[in-house]
């Protein structure tokens, strides 16, 4: 089946090829505090496309930067009386144990800012020698007006274009749009060290370079990535929304600037926000929730759950209610998912199951998979999944061992596709035991007893659905 994804900077679904390799380069955090629930959303969502195209035949491999040279790293550090290393070394640390509780090991390499300070020179280089960049007293800077297509991403015109963000205002600059690729050191700030570096001064990391002392600037720091592993060119790069303009957009202007090569990237993905109160989470706003914390209250599938449940590209608004909704979901689709293995342990064997039944099944499947080909629409595709449930949750007792075999299979390899884990239906030999006593009871009429072992089953944590092949017994406990 054909896979179309919708491309931010034509705004058409373009068909993903399924080449050898697809590369795929997705902006990462920078490391300065705790990642919270909207960067998890972002993640989350790259991690769920990754997995399915993955289990389509998709061979992507997948990178991802860690920003640990930046001004709020330098900030912070000032502010801690710390090295900025320090603080990008913990917080970098604590991002991959916050990747690790999220379930997300799809990355295959992360590759921090610190660690292609020779390829950003590089980079840098060839655009001074292209007169794409200039220098001043306080660094060198990339000539927006010179890369006529500037602004074709957010879709923007340069005369209406204002500074872009991390770009203060400097009277040496030819173009306040100019921003900054290599930053030197202000001029009260004399370095005499020798070797390469890095040097810390006043708590700001510095490397040598062909003009003195100096730390790369943020969007360099990506190309430079994506150049020395990907090359100039490659088929998919992915981020939040907010990063298309001016982070995404000065990316695409310094690498086809500096290989002369176009396009840059063959498909831009970009992530909706997660929204807290109709407003953008942030640190700087103070209304974020963390990962760590949330984690405390919610399994990590509930919060994978409310990513599935919505489009990748489109905002949602995070609330407890949706939270607990998207609990109530996974359980649901758990319960269902187990009732199937009860009928394979306990229907007849070479009974035939019902036609429509099995129609139903099969056209679900080929229906999720074709929706998820359009563009990954994953909440449309989920609709088809909870509606084939609701359809046949009292048919299921219909279908005979083989049937629902295949068809919990169907289910579970659909959502292991998207991350969510599914074990296999298990029940105590105790709580068995005490479930047939209530049976027997149950069908001799003997039901204040049966009522007795009932309690007793669910004091010990399981709850009896009684069901046609026999009692249906269900843990009682958070996913």
């Amino acid at each position: 089946m054909e896979m179309k994804i919708k491309d931010t900077l034509t705004n058409k679904k373009t068909k993903l090829e399924k080449r050898k390799k697809n590369r795929m380069f997705v902006c990462g955090p920078t490391v300065y505090d705790y990642s919270h629930i909207g960067h998890a959303r972002t993640y989350l969502a790259f991690d769920i496309i990754v997995r399915y195209l993955r289990s389509r035949g998709f061979n992507i491999k997948y990178i991802q930067n860690i920003t640990d040279v930046d001004d709020k790293i330098i900030n912070q550090a000032n502010k801690d009386n710390r090295s900025p290393f320090e603080i990008s070394g913990e917080f970098t640390k604590a991002y991959y144990e916050d990747m690790e509780a999220l379930g997300i090991n799809t990355v295959n390499r992360y590759i921090k800012a610190s660690e292609v300070i020779p390829e950003i020179i590089s980079q840098v280089k060839t655009l001074t020698e292209k007169e794409f960049a200039y220098q001043t007293s306080t660094g060198i800077y990339f000539r927006v007006r010179k890369f006529k297509e500037y602004g074709k991403l957010s879709n923007q015109r340069l005369d209406a274009l204002e500074s872009g963000a991390r770009v203060k205002t400097d009277e040496e600059k030819e173009d306040p749009l100019d921003f900054a690729l290599w930053k030197l050191p202000k001029p009260d700030k004399k370095i005499e060290e020798s070797g390469n570096g890095p040097v810390i001064i006043n708590g700001e990391p510095f490397w040598s370079s062909p003009w003195g002392w100096g730390r790369p600037g943020w969007h360099i720091e990506d190309t430079a990535i994506s150049g020395k592993y990907f090359g100039p060119q490659y088929e998919i790069h992915g981020g939040a929304e907010d990063l298309k303009f001016p982070h995404h957009e000065s990316e695409i202007a310094q690498q086809e600037a500096a290989s002369g090569k176009k396009p840059f990237v063959k498909i831009w993905m970009h992530t909706g926000f997660l929204t807290i109160n109709g407003g953008k989470m942030g640190k700087s706003k103070g209304n974020f929730t963390t990962i760590r914390d949330f984690l405390k209250k919610y399994n990590s599938e509930v919060i994978r759950f409310m990513v599935l449940s919505h489009h990748y590209r489109s905002r949602f608004d995070y609330t407890e209610k949706l939270a607990q909704n998207a609990e109530e979901s996974l359980e649901s689709l758990k319960d269902f998912i187990n009732k199937l293995y009860f009928v394979f342990k306990n229907a007849k064997r070479f009974k035939k199951s019902k036609k429509q039944l099995k129609k139903d099944f099969r056209d679900a499947e080929k229906d999720a998979h074709k929706i998820m080909a359009d563009d990954l629409n994953t909440p449309q595709a989920l609709g088809v999944i909870f509606k084939l449930i609701r359809n046949c949750q009292n048919q299921i007792w219909d279908l005979n061992q083989g049937d629902a075999k295949k068809f919990r299979k169907i289910l579970v390899n659909f959502f292991e596709a998207f991350g969510l884990k599914f074990k296999k239906y298990e029940v105590s030999k105790n709580i068995e035991r005490l479930a047939k006593k209530r049976e027997k009871s149950r069908v001799n009429q003997q039901f204040i007893k049966a009522d007795e072992l009932r309690n007793k089953i669910q004091r010990l944590g399981y709850e009896i659905e009684d069901t046609p092949l026999g009692p249906f017994i269900k843990k009682l406990e958070s996913i």
